[in-house]
């Protein structure tokens, strides 16, 4: 799949990710970096970025990792998202370096830091593990 088709792919599966901007810079093997560009409608009072923002970024984020295993085919849903916000990240563009752990039949498990572009220490680290649909 060419980054073309994952960011298309990605626009169309998560329309809010378009909106906000997200780029997928790059992906494969269960793994994915996207961006989140510096947008006024994204900040907090105070001037950081939102933490519903950086919780966004990390779901899609994981998303990309999981449909780089899967050529784009993904049947599956988040079923938990757990993040811990390390310090506050500048009015700047958000990097999200996701990475899936353990991709299971029915459950997959994985991880995503999430820093500010230019800075080398982490924002946030998310834990989440989403659970394969089943056919019916």
């Amino acid at each position: 799949m060419s980054l073309a088709a994952m960011q298309a792919r990605v626009r169309e599966g998560v329309p809010l990710a378009g909106a906000w901007g997200i780029e997928v810079l790059s992906f494969g093997a269960g793994q994915a970096l996207l961006r989140l560009p510096a947008k006024d409608d994204l900040l907090r009072p105070g001037g950081t970025v939102s933490g519903p923002a950086l919780m966004g970024l990390a779901d899609v984020a994981m998303w990309v990792a999981l449909l780089s295993l899967t050529e784009g085919r993904d049947e599956s849903l988040t079923a938990s998202l757990a993040i811990t916000f390390l310090r506050p990240p500048p009015a700047t563009a958000v990097l999200a370096e996701a990475r899936v752990i353990k991709h299971g039949r029915t459950l997959s498990y994985g991880e995503v830091m999430l820093r500010a572009e230019g800075a080398a220490e982490p924002c946030a680290h998310v834990t989440t593990s989403w659970a394969t649909l089943r056919k019916r």
